[in-house]
């Protein structure tokens, strides 16, 4: 197993893309800081993104259908990049995925890797207009939220999380045959353990990110007093293990258990009120970044790593002096950002001297000298 991850925490240095969606090839350097893409709807821009995140990710942020990402005719896509080590040498990651559905994922030049080491070498945030759904849709995409914190922080909790589904799973299923709790108590017990485990990584996340997360709001959205409080999924004076054998014969009725840590949420309130009955479009949209901007900062704190920043779409619902005040607090992280555009005047006040900006038009790249 490939096990040189430290080596891999830089920004990316190069990017080459084969097949995938309507760019057939490109092969572009970027910066360490801003890179800009720049051109119409349909260029290519967000697919340039999509492809950076299925490198971090293995699978696209806008279908689960690999068919649908592939180019037409084609039976497979690549996605490479190569990033600079704390020794200045470039050391290569890539995936492939074919039009069957089977995916190939080389770190360090080594095949046969796992998927959830493409996330632990490139950490990613990714903003995009339908984002909101982090705070006005339902707990899952919270949970997400905290979960992509803990997976970085906490190397145990990807596996205990596994885990903890299997055995849900199993439950489930048990809870339509048997009889008598005793039939479930010994499995419950593995599971309770698990769970109390998640939910002390989760609560000790929330509680240092929390912090950071009121601080970047009041320089976004500074008329606000902004409120977060973490629910495990159960009440919050009980023991797991309490709460699945008191509830057995209510879980037996539904046909699923209805407590537990995947029932996590992360409530936000904005003056004691939930945000989407307070903030504009445009504010959503500001306190979505601030959520994404603090995490990236709490990982480079805590584990060295350095996020990389995806932004789809940069200037949607957003003015120009909100697009400043953002713009300068991801400058502050000195992470690495990928930001899309339809024009060039949009970003203009974002430009300095390290940035690259890519112009796309149909699928081609082309960097602006």
């Amino acid at each position: 197993m490939w096990s040189r991850q430290c080596d891999f925490n830089m920004p990316l240095s190069r990017l080459a893309i084969q097949q995938f969606r309507n760019i057939e090839a490109c092969d572009i350097e970027l910066s360490t800081g801003f890179n800009f893409l720049i051109g119409p709807n349909g260029s290519g821009k967000t697919s340039v993104l999509e492809a950076i995140y299925m490198l971090g990710h293995g699978r696209s942020f806008k279908s689960s259908l690999t068919g649908r990402v592939i180019q037409n005719d084609c039976d497979q896509l690549f996605v490479h990049g190569r990033f600079l080590n704390s020794d200045q040498f470039e050391l290569p990651i890539g995936i492939n995925k074919q039009r069957d559905g089977s995916t190939e994922v080389k770190i360090g030049g080594q095949p046969g890797q796992k998927l959830a080491q493409l996330a632990q070498v490139l950490p990613l945030q990714m903003i995009h207009p339908e984002g909101f759904d982090l705070l006005t849709d339902g707990p899952k995409h919270r949970r997400a939220f905290i979960d992509w914190g803990v997976f970085h922080v906490e190397p145990a909790f990807f596996d205990t999380w596994g885990r903890f589904k299997r055995l849900n799973k199993q439950r489930n299923a048990l809870l339509k045959t048997a009889s008598c709790y005793r039939e479930l108590s010994y499995w419950d017990q593995e599971m309770a353990s698990l769970a109390e485990s998640i939910s002390c990584w989760r609560a000790e996340y929330v509680s240092q990110v929390s912090e950071k997360i009121a601080r970047i709001c009041q320089i976004f959205l500074p008329e606000y007093e902004i409120q977060l409080k973490y629910y495990r999924g159960w009440e919050k004076s009980t023991p797991y293990a309490s709460i699945l054998a008191e509830n057995f014969e209510r879980d037996q009725v539904l046909g699923y258990t209805f407590s537990g840590p995947n029932k996590a949420d992360l409530k936000i309130k904005v003056n004691g009120t939930p945000v989407e009955d307070v903030l504009s479009r445009g504010q959503l949209k500001l306190m979505v970044c601030a959520l994404r901007v603090a995490q990236g900062q709490h990982l480079t704190e805590v584990t060295g790593k350095q996020c990389i920043y995806l932004i789809d779409d940069f200037a949607s619902e957003l003015d120009s002096q909100r697009r400043k005040r953002l713009a300068d607090c991801l400058r502050e992280t000195r992470a690495q950002v990928f930001v899309s555009s339809i024009t060039q005047s949009q970003i203009d006040d974002m430009l300095d001297e390290k940035g690259k900006m890519f112009r796309l038009e149909h699928g081609t790249i082309e960097q602006n000298i």
